[in-house]
């Protein structure tokens, strides 16, 4: 169950939300194979970003947790995707866009252990 927290300095509207949810799940999906059905996303727009010093008008910071281990082609390929969704659609600044990895070795859901 992939886990992604997106934190974005724009404000989006409920569409654009939902687009990015959509995209950030397709490149998680595809990244790690892993089943849509199965991927939480949690956007948070309007954050105050800092890169440094200086405050990152156009940026993001985007967690990604999957259970269990991931490799580095797979984050390659998903940080590739998602950078160039946040900066083709919706105008981030590229050099402004973290992006994390967490292996989870525990995960529960609905009332169990995966």
């Amino acid at each position: 169950m992939p886990y992604i927290e997106a934190k974005l300095s724009i404000k989006l509207d409920e569409n654009q939300k939902d687009d990015l949810q959509k995209k950030l799940s397709d490149a998680i999906s595809l990244s790690f194979s892993k089943p849509k059905s199965y991927i939480m996303t949690n956007i948070e727009d309007s954050k105050s970003v800092y890169m440094g010093a200086n405050k990152a008008d156009k940026g993001a910071y985007i967690i990604v947790r999957s259970l269990g281990s991931v490799s580095r082609p797979a984050c390659q390929t998903a940080t590739q995707e998602i950078c160039k969704i946040l900066t083709n659609d919706y105008g981030l600044d590229g050099s402004n866009i973290y992006v994390t990895y967490h292996p989870v070795e525990f995960w529960g859901w609905n009332g169990s252990m995966f």
